[in-house]
């Protein structure tokens, strides 16, 4: 508790910090653990100043840094970083962004983009910049509508 009665620790807000990996597999892996062990924790976009290329951060609270990480050691997950957000401009980027364009649809997730015709739910066009599984994704899905298409996530590793 600190001095307001407020709860610190596993579902406090104020301080943060990320958790950078090496890929977009192993970010899903350390959440699957540390939410497993009830940690509040939240897949982001990373911030410009820590864009590696087909990545994700992990925003975790900064004052349960060291248990976090003995979790993830234990796991074989260690990040390559944790970084604690002392920087208002290091704003974590919203992961789902949607666009249309007339008679499409666009859905950013992360570095993903999947583009789906409205009328029919199909999907047309999937593309992510330099996720080294998109190919194989893209050549699953096309083609399908929403309702028949896997989630990328049991397929893939983006």
């Amino acid at each position: 508790m600190n001095l307001k009665g407020k709860k610190k620790g596993r579902n406090s807000k104020n301080d943060r910090g990320f958790l950078v990996f090496h890929n977009t597999s192993e970010v899903i892996r350390a959440e699957a653990i540390l939410r497993k062990k009830g940690w509040n924790v939240r897949v982001m976009g990373p911030p410009p100043e820590l864009r590696t290329g087909c990545d994700l951060v992990i925003e975790f609270p900064l004052v349960e840094q060291l248990n976090i990480f003995r979790i993830l050691k234990e796991n074989r997950m260690p990040p390559l970083e944790m970084v604690p957000v002392d920087n208002p401009l290091m704003k974590p980027v919203d992961l789902i962004r949607t666009k249309e364009y007339g008679d499409y649809i666009m859905v950013r997730a992360a570095n993903m983009k999947l583009t789906v015709e409205k009328n029919t739910l199909k999907i047309v066009n999937i593309s992510g910049g330099g996720c080294p599984d998109v190919p194989y994704v893209a050549e699953e899905l096309i083609g399908k509508t929403l309702k028949d298409a896997p989630s990328p996530k049991e397929i893939g590793h983006t």
